[in-house]
């Protein structure tokens, strides 16, 4: 497989890459290192190897975490200061084509389907514009409407008009879908692998395009040619064994670091939580090792951002803002409409009992609903002037807009 930079030069992609890595002796080494070569590491200059990092993930670097929590902090601090850049997802659509077991936009599941308008979308983006944030993640799931109706264009438009950061979460495309929304004004494109276990990748997707591993692993890579400057990536802890999830997530961000050095990189460290049908966890990482994860994270990778959602409660997550993150969504909500009551007038169910894509005329308003359902449910849902007041609390400091779409072009 061949991709193409934004140079034209045609490259390798991540997927040969992936292929030929020794994850399992590093997976291995993530299970077995032993205290002294975990102190050897925090001794010296680090983890410089991949190897280095399956070490920091293994439980003798647990038994150090107080000695990589301090070493993370400080490494924190030396690069990018104080600052936590705050967040906000909005949701535009809860429709999906894709079947994913973990998911509750899942297909299958029987749940009240929204699609926002541009017009709604901009009511949401002045909403969260009115509460401070000026970086917002939009979100859908997939569905072809999205792309070949300029769906999206239109939603990064609105959006675009109230805040100066306008990041995608959407279904994947080819390059050419992708530029027309970097020519509306999107800057990031986020995509996570969910798992890197083949094999498990394959049990939890039964349908709709996302069943094709590799088409979703390069596409960080399409997003960047044309011409996204952030790429966010991450596994969804829950589906595979979690330090051999760490340990691909880092050789893709370490691949990406070097192959497209002009975007910056940023990694989701996101658990399973609740959602419509019910998914229970196929594997389960502890609080205490998501600390160590973090730290490990951000010891092998000093100038990549860490990402922490609400799918978090509250106290851990004021527990581990200080150790390495960098980014943080507040106040969210995963549902269409949910910050507005936007689109509620469009919730809609078949009588049979099951939401599917289906002609219009099949659909007709539930009485007994207001709202859309969400992708899952929130941990820390406290408003987002209380989260900005934690951070402060921290000794850090909260930020809600990092540049200007004026200032980018002048540069």
């Amino acid at each position: 497989m061949v991709a193409v930079s934004q140079s034209g030069v045609g490259r390798a992609s991540f997927v040969e890459a992936f292929h030929a890595l020794p994850l399992a002796r590093w997976v291995e080494r993530a299970h077995s290192a032993d205290a002294s070569a975990v102190a050897a590491l925090l001794r010296g200059a680090g983890p410089q190897r991949l190897e280095d990092f399956a070490a920091l993930l293994s439980p003798a670097a647990g038994l150090s975490l107080e000695s990589m929590a301090q070493r993370s902090m400080a490494l924190t601090r030396q690069r990018f200061g104080k600052v936590i850049r705050l967040f906000a997802p909005l949701y535009l659509s809860n429709e999906c084509i894709n079947n994913c077991a973990y998911c509750g936009f899942s297909r299958d599941n029987p749940i009240l389907r929204v699609t926002l308008s541009p017009e709604d979308v901009l009511r949401e983006a002045r909403a969260l514009s009115a509460e401070g944030f000026r970086n917002l993640l939009l979100v859908a799931g997939e569905h072809p409407k999205f792309v070949s109706e300029g769906y999206l264009e239109a939603c990064v438009r609105a959006v675009g008009s109230e805040v100066p950061g306008v990041s995608l979460e959407v279904g994947p495309m080819e390059t050419a879908e992708y530029r027309p929304l970097v020519e509306a004004g999107a800057e990031g494109l986020v995509v996570y692998q969910e798992t890197y276990d083949r094999a498990i990748y394959e049990q939890v997707h039964t349908l709709g395009p996302k069943k094709d591993f590799n088409w979703r692993l390069a596409t960080p890579e399409r997003a960047y040619a044309a011409g996204f400057r952030r790429l966010g990536i991450g596994a969804l802890f829950g589906l595979a064994d979690w330090r051999a999830e760490a340990i691909a997530v880092a050789a893709h961000a370490q691949w990406l670091l070097r192959h497209c050095w002009k975007a910056q990189v940023t990694l989701s460290l996101p658990r399973l939580r609740p959602c419509a049908g019910a998914f229970q966890p196929l594997t389960h990482m502890l609080d205490r090792e998501m600390v160590q994860l973090i730290c490990a994270f951000r010891l092998f990778l000093p100038d990549v951002g860490l990402v922490l959602s609400t799918r978090e409660a509250a106290p851990l997550r004021d527990g581990l803002l200080p150790l390495g993150i960098t980014l943080a969504s507040a106040g969210s909500h995963t549902e269409p409409g949910g910050y507005t009551g936007a689109g509620r007038e469009s919730v809609h169910y078949t009588k049979r009992g099951r939401i599917e894509a289906a002609d219009a005329s099949e659909w007709s308003a539930d009485p007994n609903r207001t709202s859309a359902t969400g992708q899952f449910e929130i941990a820390d849902d406290r408003p987002a002037h209380a989260v900005a007041a934690a951070i402060s609390r921290l000794g850090l400091e909260p930020v809600w807009k990092d540049w200007d779409a004026g200032l980018a072009r002048r540069a």
